[in-house]
């Protein structure tokens, strides 16, 4: 589903949409706001990059950062959480990931983990290891894999 498609739905259900990103760097909402008249259903951004950002901006907890790490569906759901709660938005999708180069034995390079937060339901966490794709590939994958969770929470 096309990003103007989303915002379609959106529309047509009353919902205004946050994005909550990290290893995206605001691809999210900029694939939205790409489209004329986005301004009536898509509320705001959060591009949290570092940890004190997602601290800072979305209230994720230093200690589960500590815990998990930034790339963790722990820190992806409190990051959709606090975009709502910080937000005129329904629904939050956020990112966390390593794009690369880079990542480690336990969390490689194209690990991602989103979270989309609805209010009123319970916030949907997963994550996604689309592999060493190189650095724009793997942010163009979470991007289009974000979108996506966004269309199926309106479907």
């Amino acid at each position: 589903m096309s990003a103007a498609e989303i915002l379609s739905r959106a529309r047509y259900w009353g919902f205004r949409i946050a994005t909550a990103e990290s290893c995206t760097g605001g691809m999210i909402a900029a694939a939205l706001t790409d489209i004329a008249g986005s301004s009536d259903v898509f509320d705001r951004g959060f591009v949290t990059y570092s940890n004190q950002a997602k601290i800072d901006m979305l209230a994720v907890s230093p200690q589960s950062l500590a815990d998990h790490g930034a790339v963790s569906e722990v820190v992806a759901r409190e990051m959709a959480e606090g975009a709502l709660a910080h937000s005129q938005a329904d629904l939050a999708v956020a990112t966390t990931g390593i794009a690369g180069p880079g990542g480690s034995e336990f969390k490689p390079e194209g690990r991602v983990c989103f979270a989309l937060a609805r209010k009123g339901q319970t916030t949907r966490v997963e994550t996604i290891d689309f592999g060493a794709l190189g650095r724009a590939k793997v942010r163009s994958a979470a991007r289009d894999h974000a979108l996506a969770l966004l269309a199926q929470s309106m479907a």
